[in-house]
């Protein structure tokens, strides 16, 4: 990193430990599945800015999302599955395990009784105990609600399903596999302690740090620089000992909408996704008494920001200016291009102009092998397709997601047309010689 790069983020990290009055700020970046640059401000703790433990408050979910999705490769579960075939509960067992990842299932926000998270975990010792006189709010499916006893609910799933306590499984299956040895379910030093900072005076008081047992699915792990700039990399590009990009890639579509008028946030599987300044960022936000956390990802430029504070109070937009600062000082280069290494020349061949009805599109073979087929101008409906072993191909996004492309051919092996989700595109607009539905009118244009 450029010694001016280094210079900025160091600055705007003093700037948000001053202005916020944060006891501890420290903070990393992730480029390129590396940790790149980590800095912090203030009492940071023996363990330095990379290796001191904070809590990260709702990041906890995402990871717990990461587990339940392995599960689902497993085929253990179906998304679409109500929770109540595969786990006994009072409340929730309506809802999916689809929504209650995107917070969908209609749940209370909060867990029964006093402030959850300043109580300890033994006042809800049992699902039963986790919610209140109305903990369903909503109809299943109708709107996003935030929901904090959802995830209890699906990391009790996780302890049915493997017979083994929540965290428990996640050191074995994705902490581990992660190298992520430093983050754990209860504070172990070194570790910083938790404040909360007089909003009119320069004075704090300490926080209580509790184990919230049941309701640890929703927000109870600690973590550290290092540790959360490795899970970022994880999110961006996958590992398949823990689960693939595709299963990643599906987590970060939106599940659910905002309940703001501006669209500019929405809620994946198990991830937040928020618009700012024109960049598209998939994470979380964190928060516990006496701490903040962020974990913010931008997939399209492969860079990640990692922030965690020792305050009640938060941050601001920190992890985001710090990506910022990240792609002013030091754009991302796009990666060399290479030609494929062999290509079938009938591929080859259909590349180039196709004509849904008139409108002109082309066909593309890159050099990973996938296909695109997108209208000139890109305005309007376009793919990228994927091989499959059968001599078609499967879309991969925007509005031919999961349809199939196949390609039409005469009996002497000639192409007609391409089939795409029953539309079929021709060589010629309205081609006479091709099986287009409907027929070309016998006198052709005039």
């Amino acid at each position: 990193m450029l010694p001016a790069t280094a210079r900025a983020l160091g600055h705007r990290l003093a700037v948000a430990q001053s202005e916020r009055r944060a006891p501890s700020v420290v903070a990393g970046l992730v480029r390129d599945g590396r940790r790149v640059w980590a800095g912090g401000r203030g009492e940071v703790g023996p363990g330095g800015a990379g290796a001191t433990r904070y809590r990260i408050g709702s990041i906890t979910k995402t990871v717990t999302a990461v587990q339940v999705m392995r599960l689902r490769d497993e085929g253990l579960i179906d998304l679409g599955d109500p929770l109540g075939a595969h786990l006994s509960t009072p409340h929730g067992g309506g809802a999916t395990i689809a929504q209650l990842l995107a917070h969908t299932g209609g749940l209370a926000a909060e867990a029964r009784g006093p402030w959850w998270e300043r109580t300890p975990g033994s006042l809800r010792p049992e699902l039963a105990d986790v919610f209140g006189e109305s903990p369903r709010k909503h109809p299943e499916g109708r709107r996003f609600h935030y929901s904090n006893p959802g995830y209890a609910l699906l990391g009790a799933l996780i302890e049915k399903l493997r017979g083994a306590p929540w965290f428990d499984v996640l050191r074995a299956e994705v902490l581990g596999p992660l190298g992520m040895t430093r983050t754990t379910a209860l504070p172990v030093e070194p570790y910083a302690r938790g404040w909360a900072v007089h909003p009119f005076a320069d004075v704090r008081q300490p926080e209580p740090m509790v184990d919230t047992g049941r309701m640890a699915p929703a927000g109870q792990l600690w973590s550290t620089v290092d540790d959360l700039c490795a899970f970022a990399a994880f999110l961006l590009a996958g590992d398949d000992r823990v689960l693939g990009a595709e299963s990643l890639a599906e987590m970060r579509r939106a599940a659910s909408g905002p309940e703001a008028a501006s669209w500019e946030t929405a809620y994946g599987l198990g991830t937040q996704l928020v618009r700012h300044e024109g960049r598209l960022l998939v994470g979380h936000g964190g928060s516990m008494p006496g701490f903040v956390a962020g974990l913010w990802a931008s997939p399209d430029e492969g860079m990640a920001a990692v922030t965690l504070a020792n305050a009640t109070s938060g941050t601001g937009p920190l992890a985001w200016d710090l990506l910022a600062l990240l792609a002013e000082h030091e754009p991302s280069e796009p990666p060399a291009w290479r030609p494929l290494a062999e290509a079938d020349p009938d591929l080859v061949a259909l590349t180039g102009h196709w004509y849904w009805g008139t409108s002109d599109d082309v066909l593309r073979l890159h050099e990973d092998g996938y296909l695109s087929l997108r209208p000139v101008g890109n305005a309007g409906r376009g793919s990228r397709f994927r091989p499959e072993a059968d001599g078609t191909w499967t879309g991969l996004d925007g509005y031919y997601a999961g349809e199939t492309l196949r390609v039409g051919r005469r009996d002497d092996g000639t192409v007609t047309h391409l089939d795409l989700g029953t539309f079929v595109f021709t060589r010629r607009p309205y081609d006479p010689e091709a099986p287009v539905p409907g027929g070309a009118d016998p006198e052709g244009w005039r």
